[in-house]
């Protein structure tokens, strides 16, 4: 028997993305959409721990722009634990993973995110499926369908490449 339940519309995006992290002051990142990954990680470095209260704390720096060093942000987090993650070329860290708020096309939800240095990685931030499974799809073919940063529109080299639609696209539009 079919089931009458109605389909939930979830908003797709790309395979890359601007997102925000607002907890950690970091305005808009660009991140890749890996559904191959099953965890988020975050660019960072110069990370210092810290105890308060008896639960551990992490500062860190983030670049929030691809192959440069000219934006830097300084942020803070509780640290959730510290997981041992397996990178793409196949080799094991021990990394902190921390819990904060991401905000893309214009929802914002909690996701678990480890800290590591992705200086040699093409994107500052990977979201994983774990922090958009049944929240978010992703349509490969598609970059930026959440729209460019207003700062970054029309500067050389910044400039956000890519297909744009004017609304929020669901899997029922689609077909």
């Amino acid at each position: 028997m079919p089931s009458k339940a109605q389909p939930v519309k979830l908003p797709i995006i790309g395979w890359r993305e601007w997102v925000q992290l607002p907890q950690l002051g970091i305005a808009k990142v660009k991140a890749k959409i890996d559904t191959g990954a099953r965890s988020s990680s975050l660019h960072a470095y110069d990370l210092k721990y810290e105890e308060r209260e008896g639960k551990q704390w992490v500062r860190f720096k983030v670049h929030t722009r691809q192959r440069s060093t000219s934006e830097k942000v300084e942020a803070e987090s509780q640290v959730l634990e510290f997981r041992k993650v397996r990178s793409s070329n196949g080799q094991v860290t021990k990394r902190p993973v921390i819990l904060t708020k991401v905000e893309i096309l214009g929802q914002l939800f909690e996701i678990e995110l480890t800290l590591a240095n992705r200086d040699s990685m093409g994107f500052r931030m990977l979201l994983g499926r774990e922090a958009i499974r049944g929240r978010i799809l992703v349509d490969s073919g598609a970059s930026y369908l959440s729209g460019v940063p207003k700062r970054l529109k029309g500067k050389g080299g910044t400039k956000a490449k890519g297909t744009k639609r004017p609304s929020v696209k669901t899997e029922n539009d689609a077909t």
